[in-house]
């Protein structure tokens, strides 16, 4: 086994064909045919399966393929860090659900950083994928949510990632409003009060689960409903629709409109919000001060409240 048939099992995976990651990796498509081969027989394992709709990859191919990228990725940071080194590029990545702190604590993040090359990554993303980026460390930090109802179920694949959660803070649940809705004079609202108007929740793909929601309360049933999958279009028609979305609470007005605030719900519910970490890989420098940045711009916010 090399470290290029891993880089070619990553091709093929990311194009589902054969002959586009030959062109991909400007090599034969028999050359890479026979790599593949090779590789399967010397791991016995079927990788990819061929079928009339191309390239797929089977259960095994996928679980050597998770493995297969950390391999490649721990390589490459070897390769920046010692072949490279007249010339380092520093690489950082993070996935996130849409919180405006993990925005901010990133962007403090680039502004102090004071180098020529670096290459960062910011992924607003689905909570089953935040899960699988730091599992398979296309991230190496990432932020989520869990309380009472999701726990047993995050904790599973936290567990077999081998991923670790580290608990932020505590928050009570708030609903995010324009502030010309009627209910943004009240000092708390219930469900009840809530009935009239859209309520607005991220889509979460493949994953739609209950478990996976990046909001708590998803599975009482609401007479208007809309999914969104960034955060833009959710403030939008919060504003433009006068919906609603129930979060922490902790919003940024260095980046959000002050047209959105932040109104306490009245429900007997916790938002456990922290952030994973992979176990066999050592917090980096810069993951290091983005966590502390994290710590900081939470604290900040909910000063505010």
């Amino acid at each position: 086994m090399t470290l290029q048939q891993l880089k070619y099992v990553i091709e093929v995976a990311r194009s589902r064909s054969i002959n586009k990651a030959a062109q991909n990796l400007f090599i034969s498509q028999p050359s890479l045919s026979n790599a593949l081969k090779e590789l399967e027989e010397e791991i016995g394992i079927t990788i990819f399966s061929r079928t009339n709709r191309g390239i797929l990859l089977t259960p095994e191919g996928s679980e050597f393929l998770g493995y297969a990228r950390q391999v490649v990725e721990q390589a490459e940071l070897l390769e920046n860090r010692y072949i490279k080194a007249s010339s380092p590029q520093q690489n950082f990545a993070v996935s996130a659900q849409h919180y405006a702190f993990a925005v901010s604590a990133f962007v403090r993040l680039l502004k102090e950083y004071n180098r020529e090359e670096y290459e960062f990554t910011l992924r607003e993303t689905r909570t089953y994928e935040i899960i699988d980026d730091v599992k398979n460390l296309r991230s190496e930090i990432g932020v989520l949510y869990v309380n009472d109802f999701n726990r047993n179920v995050i904790q599973k694949f936290l567990r077999e990632g081998n991923l670790k959660f580290h608990e932020l803070f505590v928050a009570k649940p708030h609903v995010f409003i324009s502030s010309s809705n009627p209910l943004a004079e009240q000092e708390f609202v219930t469900l009840e009060d809530l009935d009239p108007y859209p309520y607005l929740s991220y889509e979460q793909g493949d994953y739609n689960s209950f478990y996976f929601s990046e909001e708590i309360l998803s599975t009482l049933s609401r007479p208007k409903n809309i999914r969104v999958s960034d955060r833009a279009t959710l403030f939008n028609l919060l504003i433009g629709l006068n919906g609603y979305t129930i979060s922490t609470g902790v919003i940024s007005h260095k980046l959000n409109s002050k047209d959105i605030i932040a109104v306490p719900l009245k429900v007997d519910e916790r938002i456990h919000v922290g952030y994973i970490t992979h176990k066999n890989v050592t917090t980096s420098t810069l993951g290091n001060i983005y966590i502390q940045y994290l710590k900081e711009t939470i604290d900040e916010e909910l000063r505010q409240l």
